[in-house]
């Protein structure tokens, strides 16, 4: 409160933000507590197509917990999301620094950089298929004319290949989203304060540690905290890429409660769905956190 603001002037404001911000709190209560609810009751049935349903608490959370499946794609998941949200992460503020030099085509290329951004998942991804081909892709192509490989390779029949090919291809097309966050950050970021370590005999290194990156803070948090809650419900990439293959492998949290969905099994696949909200709740809490108190990147 203010000091030269009277005790009923704060409450009038205070009761004024409440009452515009409470048509948005009424669509959050109904477009995303209502489903949560539901799909934490749903959980908490035996709830199988065919079947009659039957009230099994938390046994379904304990099966759960024993579930080796389960436990892979949390595995899974946890790499794609390190591996593919680092990459981007540095490839998109690389980028970032590039394009906010004064370079010739600078406007072309801020065009372009938001071209695999613009392309659909799906589409995206069956792009990426036939890049990977193992008769006739891309890759093995170049491969093979380069003398890097003798044979064609299989990049989405073995676990190592598929889980770089779907890092990769994920990598190409979100890197874009944190360039462009990036480079609205770098606009807000006074060209004075560079032009006056400059002066003072300071290296791009130094400007970079000590200026760009502390302003540039709040904004690379939100970067990664949406391009975290991406990669944890990643689904629509491995399904139509991998389907999960080889083996299992491949299989995300998202796209192991799908399967039980389709399978008819409501009261698991609700389970597992439960979980994947909660990651991405639990995580996205720690990165505004940080981000307030100024941990991240630090």
């Amino acid at each position: 409160m203010r000091r030269n603001e009277r005790p009923s002037e704060y409450g009038t404001v205070a009761g004024t933000a409440w009452l515009f911000n409470l048509p948005m709190v009424l669509l959050t209560v109904v477009f995303i507590a209502v489903p949560v609810c539901g799909t934490l009751l749903t959980s908490l049935y035996r709830n199988v197509t065919f079947l009659p349903e039957q009230w099994v608490g938390l046994q379904t959370y304990q099966r759960l917990l024993g579930d080796p499946f389960f436990w892979q794609s949390v595995r899974f998941t946890a790499l794609f999301l390190l591996a593919s949200v680092v990459l981007e992460l540095g490839l998109g503020l690389s980028f970032a620094l590039l394009l906010n030099e004064r370079l010739a085509g600078r406007g072309f290329l801020r065009v372009a950089v938001l071209v695999p951004w613009a392309i659909p998942m799906a589409v995206s991804a069956r792009v990426w298929e036939h890049i990977y081909n193992y008769e006739f892709g891309l890759f093995n192509f170049l491969m093979r004319h380069l003398g890097i490989a003798e044979t064609s390779i299989n990049w989405l029949g073995s676990a190592p290949g598929a889980f770089a090919a779907l890092v990769i291809s994920d990598v190409w097309k979100t890197t874009p989203f944190v360039t462009i966050i990036a480079l609205a950050g770098f606009s807000a970021i006074p060209q004075d304060l560079y032009r006056q370590a400059m002066i003072d005999g300071t290296h791009f290194g130094q400007r970079f540690r000590y200026i760009t990156l502390p302003l540039l803070r709040p904004v690379l948090v939100v970067a990664l905290l949406f391009r975290t809650i991406d990669a944890i419900r990643i689904f629509d990439l491995i399904y139509v890429l991998t389907g999960g293959g080889p083996g299992g492998a491949t299989t995300s949290v998202s796209l192991y409660a799908f399967q039980y969905y389709v399978s008819g099994d409501f009261g698991y696949g609700s389970a597992v769905s439960l979980v994947v909200f909660l990651l991405a709740g639990l995580l996205a809490a720690g990165y505004i956190r940080a981000g307030r108190f100024g941990e991240v990147l630090r």
